[in-house]
């Protein structure tokens, strides 16, 4: 088992579709971008391992995230919304298997971006398994890893991700993770944080009291229904 912290980014760059207000706090310029993978490399060399994410397929992935990921030689997890692939500022089906073929990791965000917690068990098998089928015949392999829209879960949205056929989910709590276990929390960039208070999260050096609140938090929503 292998202690590693998950940097979870969303959109890049210059705006190409109408944003949600959940969505603003997490849209990054290039140069937010590009700074944040620079501190990422730097912190490889002391601080527990750090792999990448990104949600919700904006076109970005592609057409910034993915040639500034090839110049560090860094490799990332997709995950997919596949009720917006090929709509105007998402990737497309093509763009996808690119990805892929970069050595990127494809994984599934749902269809329509929803609260998984809010949906009956119809609206939620569909969410986790109609994204699943599509993204593997896209991709023409197993998908079987998840990024929980709105970090949001309890006891329910966790035994129907397993009874789906996924192996691992991403979760919005922050801390460090295991890459063994099923459940995997990220630290979700958000564009007013600074490079400092990214370097404390990152290289553990957080007050006792927030990582208290984070672990009872996580337990706390593990065993809601």
């Amino acid at each position: 088992m292998t202690r590693v912290r998950i940097v979870n980014f969303h959109g890049i760059g210059t705006l190409d579709r109408s944003l949600r207000s959940d969505e603003a706090a997490y849209w990054l310029s290039e140069d937010q971008f590009q700074q944040t993978l620079d501190l990422i490399e730097r912190l490889q060399e002391t601080s527990d391992p750090i792999s990448l994410t990104f949600d919700d397929s904006n076109a970005s992935d592609l057409t910034i995230a993915a040639p500034e990921l090839a110049r560090r030689g860094m490799t990332a997890s997709f995950f997919i919304l596949t009720g917006r692939i090929g709509q105007a500022g998402s990737l497309d089906a093509d763009d996808i298997r690119t990805l892929r073929g970069m050595g990127h990791r494809i994984g599934s965000h749902g269809v329509d971006h929803l609260d998984w917690r809010k949906l009956d068990n119809k609206g939620l098998r569909h969410e986790l398994r109609e994204s699943l089928e599509v993204l593997s015949d896209i991709c023409r392999e197993p998908i079987t890893s998840a990024g929980i829209p709105f970090g949001g879960y309890n006891r329910r949205v966790l035994m129907a991700l397993r009874s789906s056929g996924y192996k691992s989910a991403y979760t919005s709590d922050g801390g460090a993770a295991d890459d063994a276990v099923f459940l995997r929390p990220r630290i979700s960039v958000r564009a007013d944080m600074d490079l400092s208070e990214l370097t404390a999260i990152l290289s553990g050096a957080e007050a006792f009291g927030r990582r208290l609140r984070r672990f009872v938090g996580k337990a706390r929503k593990r065993f809601l229904p």
